[in-house]
């Protein structure tokens, strides 16, 4: 009866299928795949292993596989390691030679291409920050700002510049291939800057997955209401947005972007950090639990765990957490109120009209559930965009469809045969609501569906029955 998702991320301190299904138990309704880490072979057993304890207990379970786009990196140093300090004069070069105190390897020429002088570079996730001075088409001379140990191969972020590269690299095409050749839910899309990158994810993965945008660069808040419309859902990334933009920004630019996939009725998903202190030990701190509420008090569609449950001590415990934070949250009458005065208007569309009806209808009858008989999966969406009171129990004859909306608020989706006649579907439709404990003998349900049966986008009928 959860509304708010659980995404949780796999890596070595969940591999196995009996420590996913034990994720699984523990609340998690998506598994993230992180193609930053782990091998091709890793990720085909812990896709299987998903697609198993899906068989075994009947649920759809999504999937998203996460590429890890381009990583710009600085080269290697001499000793491994150096000490800058600051108001020193440092460069960086496209000479691939070993680094010192005075100059370290920086193999992209696109960044020299988009920075100016006074643009600044973050090193080692904003560790060190350098000021460019004086730069040329083969060295960039600047002066430390923020000093400190910088060792081989540390990350660059360059928040005031759009890069003039793609957000897939030649490893995530490979990459992405792969994924979609083992069938995921969800492709999600790493360095986002432009609209043009959602189009080349788009244009590789045709419509075999659903792409996912992970906001987490600057430059992209430039184009944010036209990326919203591009992609399938979002991805509110809060580590590289938090290096790039001051600390400050991030919470603000969280609930801008949450409201507005809200307004557009596209999934978004609050990641990052969420449970961090939970990696080492077995308890959040009171700021954390509060962090994660703050996201289902904003109706976020889904929180995600990265390290807590990739590579932490505690990954179980972790998702419990999460699972007890989202409970305790939807049960207080706050969040109702939040959630009844943040309603959207709808589109002038006979589904959008259908929807909003079939929530006014269940809360003034008091129905135990609305019922969404879909094809592609648009309709529900549009029901869960609504937020009402009471669970969506998604029917649909596709299994994709099933598993993309396990990572939708509200919705509870299940694969079911063809129907070919609306009555048919409303029998059927009763029993699952029994069958699954939303509603009872002497309950009233609200059904929509699409006559004639079958066809995307043709929502044209709401029924009330009763549960006999």
């Amino acid at each position: 009866m959860r509304s708010t998702k659980i995404v949780a991320t796999l890596g070595p301190a969940v591999s196995s299928e009996a420590e996913i299904a034990d994720l699984f138990h523990a609340g998690a309704d998506v598994f993230r795949l992180n193609f930053s880490h782990g091998t091709h072979d890793e990720h085909r057993d812990r896709y299987q292993a998903i697609r198993n304890i899906e068989r075994d207990t009947g649920r759809s379970i999504a999937v998203m596989a996460d590429l890890q786009g381009p990583k710009l990196r600085i080269g290697t140093f001499l000793d491994a390691a150096i000490e800058l300090t600051a108001g020193q004069t440092f460069a960086l070069d496209l000479d691939s030679a070993a680094g010192n105190c005075q100059r370290v390897n920086l193999p992209h020429p696109e960044i020299f291409a988009a920075v100016t002088i006074g643009t600044e570079l973050l090193l080692d996730d904003g560790k060190i920050r350098l000021r460019v001075d004086d730069l040329t088409a083969e060295q960039l001379t600047t002066t430390v700002l923020t000093g400190g140990r910088l060792s081989d191969r540390k990350g660059v972020n360059v928040p005031n510049a759009v890069l003039p590269i793609s957000s897939l690299s030649d490893k995530d095409r490979t990459d992405l291939e792969f994924a979609l050749t083992l069938g995921v839910d969800w492709i999600a899309l790493s360095f986002v800057q432009r609209p043009a990158d959602v189009l080349e994810a788009r244009r590789l993965a045709g419509d075999r997955a659903s792409i996912l945008i992970k906001l987490e660069k600057p430059a992209a808040m430039d184009h944010l209401p036209e990326l919203i419309d591009m992609s399938d859902a979002v991805m509110v990334a809060r580590g590289d947005l938090g290096v790039e933009m001051p600390p400050e920004m991030v919470p603000i630019l969280q609930k801008r972007i949450v409201a507005m996939c809200r307004e557009q009725g596209k999934p978004v998903i609050v990641a990052t950090q969420m449970l961090d202190s939970m990696v080492t030990a077995p308890a959040p701190t009171r700021a954390e639990a509060s962090d994660v509420a703050t996201a289902v008090y904003d109706s976020a569609d889904a929180v995600m765990l990265s390290a807590e449950t990739a590579a932490g001590d505690y990954p179980v415990q972790s998702v419990e957490m999460m699972n007890r934070i989202i409970v305790e949250v939807e049960r207080d009458s706050r969040y109702h109120a939040i959630i009844a005065a943040s309603h959207s208007d709808p589109q002038a569309t006979t589904s959008d009209a259908i929807t909003l009806a079939a929530r006014q209808v269940a809360e003034t009858i008091m129905a135990a559930c609305i019922i969404t008989y879909t094809t592609s999966g648009s309709t529900t969406m549009r029901a869960a965009r609504e937020r009402p009171q009471v669970p969506i129990l998604c029917i649909t004859s596709t299994a994709g469809t099933a598993r993309r909306l396990a990572m939708v608020w509200g919705v509870h989706a299940i694969h079911i045969a063809q129907e070919q006649r609306f009555s048919a579907v409303v029998a059927r439709a009763t029993e699952l609501a029994r069958q699954e404990g939303f509603a009872s003998s002497g309950d009233k349900v609200v059904i929509t569906a699409g006559v004639p049966m079958g066809t995307p986008g043709s929502t044209n009928v709401l029924r009330i029955e009763g549960i006999r």
